[in-house]
């Protein structure tokens, strides 16, 4: 099973796959050890750590989806942000943390994520298989990268369990 490509197509950035490999080899380069900063975990433990992604970490609390986001993995990520929380219609979100809901949000939440780890560096246009169950297309399109009609904006937070690319917009499974 293919998986999507690692995201090093660095979003918003006109660097080749090859030619941001480089850049961050140089950047490891220049960098001693003692400066390197601690890689998270997991991607629960990453989320958590960033104030963009607040919404998304209560929604996989909601969910009851904490445990196996931090399991072992690896796991691919598309984090969207709580701006792209705000874009659903108003009080969609407080509607799925309810539990009586918990089956549809784990639903929608299951479909942001990709077993496997999937740097920007390897995605091209496909399909691939969520942990869902469905399908998501990922289009590569003069140098920017979709995942179903969500913009990647930000590639390859990298944790000890997988990796994550942020998507400006809430992608939905087709019901």
């Amino acid at each position: 099973m293919k998986l999507i490509p690692t995201l090093t197509v660095s979003i918003g950035l006109a660097f080749t796959g090859t030619a941001l490999a480089e850049h961050h080899k140089e950047a490891k380069e220049e960098k001693p050890a003692a400066e390197a900063k601690a890689q998270p975990k997991t991607v629960v433990e990453a989320a958590a750590g960033n104030e963009d992604f607040s919404t998304l970490v209560a929604a996989v609390k909601a969910a009851g989806l904490v445990d196996t986001l931090s399991s072992e993995g690896p796991f691919t990520v598309f984090a969207p942000t709580n701006a792209a929380f705000e874009k659903l219609p108003e009080g969609t979100v407080e509607t799925l943390l309810k539990p009586e809901n918990k089956d549809k949000l784990v639903s929608i939440l299951t479909y942001h994520v990709v077993a496997g780890k999937v740097m920007a560096a390897d995605v091209k246009t496909m399909k691939v298989k969520t942990v869902q169950g469905t399908e998501a297309d990922v289009k590569v399109e003069d140098g920017k990268v979709t995942i179903d009609k969500a913009n990647v904006v930000a590639t390859d937070i990298v944790t000890g369990n997988g990796v994550i690319h942020v998507i400006d917009t809430v992608i939905l499974p087709a019901e």
